[in-house]
């Protein structure tokens, strides 16, 4: 697959992208993590009865599913309606996604032999993506739409741990004693993703970000060491197309410098990091993203608005700026409040 020469003409003057390009912005852009998903009815009823993974198969149901925040809410950015081990089903792997305990792995890989699990990724295997995303941007027109991976750490994760964890204690065993199985995990998986973001790009995704959910488990010595690596391939691998690339991780204050390192041309931060500060971590020429605490919007809107402010406040004189929450969408979340913050934060930053 060959790199494009130029950007998407028809997103490239977006307030999103001029933002993580660190260009100077009519306004300061907003998207949310997680906006197209359980916190709208709309989504719930078209949703019904169809399983998770399946819903991210069908592309006219994947089109509706990505266009409703944005019909709705008015964000700057659409984020394209999939999950992190999409990529991982598409190979063979014997997973699924339970409701109320999230993606489940049959047989974990725990020894070499496992490994075997892990095939090469095709763009054929994922062929409803790419016909998914040329829908999604004959609808969306100018607004960009981001595509998405899971980081090899976190998909390396779930697939050593069978299922989600608070402690990670099979993987991290792998990572300390036996790195050099833990590094041709990583690698693999890192040209897993690489080319499941090669695949979004092409089909006209405008940026790409990469999820690390699970890497604030780390201390900074072991993800240089362990993690850094693959996360770097994967960036390495888009670099060529010219599109933003985005970091994001949760709990990640300690390692948002060597997340910026791996290659992200803008770095998410959670709500525990003030953006200033943040700045100071991640060093020049990066753009930031985030980061409003997302059960804020459980508050008052005043109390909203008072918060969105110190966000913003902070962000003042930032490089670039995408305005964000730390974390996604919470589910029970009341999609006016998201609404509303939209058009507060376009209001009080138009340039």
């Amino acid at each position: 697959m060959s790199a494009p020469e130029t950007p998407p003409s028809a997103t490239y003057d977006s307030a999103f992208l001029k933002a993580c390009r660190r260009e100077p912005v009519p306004h300061t852009p907003v998207w949310f993590m997680r906006q197209a998903g359980r916190s709208l009815p709309e989504y719930r009823k078209v949703r019904e009865g169809i399983p998770m993974l399946e819903s991210c198969m069908r592309p006219e149901l994947v089109t509706e599913i990505t266009l409703q925040p944005v019909r709705r809410h008015n964000v700057d950015a659409a984020i394209y309606y999939s999950d992190i081990v999409v990529p991982l089903k598409a190979i063979g792997v014997d997973l699924d996604i339970r409701p109320g305990v999230g993606p489940v792995v049959e047989n974990p890989i725990r020894t070499r032999a496992d490994l075997a699990q892990l095939r090469d990724l095709t763009p054929e295997d994922v062929s409803y993506v790419t016909e998914a995303i040329g829908l999604l941007t004959r609808e969306l027109g100018s607004t960009p739409l981001i595509g998405f991976a899971g980081a090899p750490f976190t998909l390396a994760s779930y697939l050593v741990e069978g299922g989600p964890s608070r402690t990670y204690e099979n993987a991290k065993a792998m990572m300390y004693g036996d790195p050099e199985l833990w590094a041709d995990l990583l690698d693999r998986l890192a040209e897993i993703t690489a080319v499941f973001l090669k695949v979004q790009i092409e089909a006209g995704a405008s940026a790409v970000q990469l999820f690390d959910s699970w890497a604030g488990a780390l201390a900074p010595v072991d993800y240089r060491r362990s993690v850094l690596p693959a996360s770097a391939k994967v960036f390495e691998a888009v670099e060529g197309y010219g599109v933003p690339r985005i970091h994001f991780g949760v709990g990640c204050g300690e390692l948002l410098k060597l997340m910026g390192e791996a290659g992200a041309d803008v770095v998410g931060v959670d709500w525990r990091v003030p953006l200033d500060e943040a700045a100071r971590r991640v060093g020049p020429g990066k753009a930031l993203q985030g980061n409003l605490d997302p059960t804020v919007l459980f508050a008052s809107t005043e109390a909203v608005e008072a918060k969105t402010r110190e966000v913003l406040d902070s962000a003042e004189g930032l490089e670039g700026h995408v305005f964000n929450l730390g974390h996604g969408v919470m589910p029970s979340t009341d999609p006016d409040a998201l609404t509303r913050l939209v058009e507060y934060v376009h209001t009080h930053t138009t340039r």
